[in-house]
């Protein structure tokens, strides 16, 4: 007897938290339309993929404005590798947007050079 009051106890209590929870949820969710936290997320979401900065590229791979292309394929081998072994898949891919950033600018200057 006492076992299956327990056991209801248990069940209505469930039943309970389950819809308080469900109720919260739901109240956040409107909270967070209302404050504009969903559309900040969003903003978020979207900056984040956005291309990185020179600036942030060459901090990731350690290497100056004056660095030839050369030194920048070597620290990125080297980070990429040191990475690989590491089992860091998200450090491997800021090392590879890096090195992406930056192949593009230096591209981009060596077209320049070669025009003039």
């Amino acid at each position: 007897m006492a076992a299956k009051i327990l056991a209801n106890l248990i069940v209505m209590g469930s039943a309970i938290l389950g819809k308080a929870m469900v109720q919260a949820y739901r109240q956040a969710i409107a909270n967070a339309a209302k404050s504009g936290v969903a559309h900040e997320a969003v903003q978020n979401i979207r900056r984040g993929s956005k291309v990185m900065a020179e600036s942030e590229a060459r901090q990731i791979l350690g290497v100056s404005e004056q660095s030839s292309w050369e030194e920048i394929v070597k620290k990125y081998d080297n980070l990429f590798e040191q990475n690989a072994k590491s089992g860091s898949f998200y450090l491997q891919s800021k090392v590879h947007r890096a090195k992406e950033c930056l192949q593009e600018i230096y591209e981009k200057q060596s077209k320049g050079t070669t025009d003039h």
